[in-house]
């Protein structure tokens, strides 16, 4: 594989990074522009809404309700720099290939930026995909949100797919 061939994956994957960075981006101020804070639109009636929330902690609102508000999102937004720098680097090694891996890592990529751009702008990420199964409401979350779990499963399908000699001495 020539070195252009390497260059134009990685391309491709930062791409797809952006991409997703893009739709993040764009379906938040969509929410900003039509649904009013604290506010949804039922789509699905019982299943699925739109709203407008906003959430200052970590995934699941974890540590949203902590009395350090500030140190949590100086903690979120040193996290989030650190693991994109990380997943940067990481892509940037194995993204000489197009394969399940890469992709799964221009994704996390890209949704860690969209959630980081909220923190640094708005000082809380904006959520907005609400679901409620079996009487369950499942925290509301966001394309970034979507993007970083189906990349972090991808990921997980990789390593149980794994020859067996790669655990094995």
């Amino acid at each position: 594989m020539t070195t252009d061939t390497r260059g134009a994956h990685r391309k491709l994957l930062l791409i797809i990074s952006l991409l997703v960075f893009i739709a993040d981006r764009l379906s938040k101020l969509w929410i900003i522009a039509h649904i009013p804070s604290g506010q949804d639109i039922t789509i699905i009636p019982r299943f699925f809404r739109l709203t407008h929330v906003y959430n200052n902690g970590a995934a699941f609102s974890l540590f949203a309700d902590t009395p350090s508000p500030d140190k949590i999102r100086l903690m979120l937004i040193a996290f989030s720099a650190i693991a994109i720098v990380i997943v940067l680097a990481v892509l940037w090694k194995v993204g000489r290939v197009i394969n399940t891996t890469s992709i799964a890592l221009a994704m996390i990529l890209g949704g860690a930026a969209g959630n980081l751009y909220d923190r640094l702008a708005y000082r809380f990420v904006i959520d907005f995909l609400a679901f409620n199964i079996f009487g369950y409401h499942y925290p509301d979350f966001n394309i970034a949100d979507s993007c970083i779990v189906i990349g972090a499963c991808l990921l997980l399908i990789e390593v149980f797919r794994a020859p067996k000699s790669v655990f094995v001495d």
